[in-house]
């Protein structure tokens, strides 16, 4: 019997031949180190383009029903992607799953660690090596405050306990809502734009534009950044912070 990241027992039987993945992230990274095995993922799951697999709907509603028709030996969820719900009825259904937990980067790295060798019974994959390497240097020393938003009307930001969060700190930022107690604070225009030095707009979830976005940040420096380099912890760790780093370098003002 296995055990997730969330303490739960998994009773997976190995090999494992047939995964269903509810969590765009780890799809990408089983697709990459285990060809084959994926046989069902959400319609979110964008990375790798093209992927020959069932679509399950979204990752806050899957088809649990054509999730057990595929008969998976497990399937792969995430504690903040999906619902607790949906899955308690995949068990309920008698589907092994397998949730991870992730809201560092050090999470992020020993939760893929744990999955491929203890759940799949494989190496730690190639990308996940480099990827450590990529960030094991020290974080950026210029630090300013600002805020990232995911969101508009209303508009959202990023906040407390969050993967995102915790890569922005190793990119020289300081979150000025990371007090608040909610993880994605809502809000108001005037809270959104006070006491910042910069404004970071990912690509995703909602896709921000030089010309959706900026607008509401007058006289403060704006960064616009790949969605998945910052909120994605598979494959894409691996040339994340080259990414963020050049991107957060190129501001801008409306």
């Amino acid at each position: 019997m296995m055990i997730d990241d969330l303490g739960a027992e998994v009773p997976i039987d190995r090999p494992i031949r047939r995964v269903v993945s509810l969590v765009p992230s780890l799809t990408e990274a089983i697709a990459l180190t285990c060809p084959g095995l994926l046989v069902g993922a959400t319609d979110w799951c964008t990375h790798p383009a093209e992927l020959p697999v069932e679509r399950v709907r979204g990752t806050k509603n899957p088809d649990v029903r054509r999730i057990a028709e595929l008969a998976p030996d497990v399937v792969v969820c995430n504690e903040e992607e999906n619902r607790r719900l949906d899955v308690e009825r995949l068990r309920t259904a008698g589907i092994a799953v397998w949730v991870t937990r992730i809201q560092t980067l050090e999470q992020a790295f020993a939760s893929m660690n744990r999955l491929f060798a203890e759940a799949f019974g494989l190496a730690t994959p190639g990308w996940l090596s480099r990827a450590e390497a990529e960030w094991s240097a020290p974080p950026t020393e210029l630090v300013r405050d600002a805020v990232i938003a995911i969101w508009r009307d209303p508009w959202m930001v990023v906040g407390r306990d969050t993967f995102t969060g915790d890569l922005a700190r190793r990119l020289g930022l300081r979150l000025v809502h990371a007090d608040r107690p909610q993880r994605y604070p809502t809000l108001s225009l005037p809270e959104l734009t006070a006491g910042i030095e910069l404004a970071v707009l990912p690509d995703e979830p909602y896709v921000f534009t030089k010309i959706d976005g900026p607008e509401a940040f007058p006289g403060i420096d704006v960064a616009l950044v790949e969605g998945r380099s910052l909120t994605w912890y598979g494959p894409s760790l691996v040339t994340a912070r080259e990414h963020l780093t050049r991107g957060l370098s190129q501001t801008f003002r409306a």
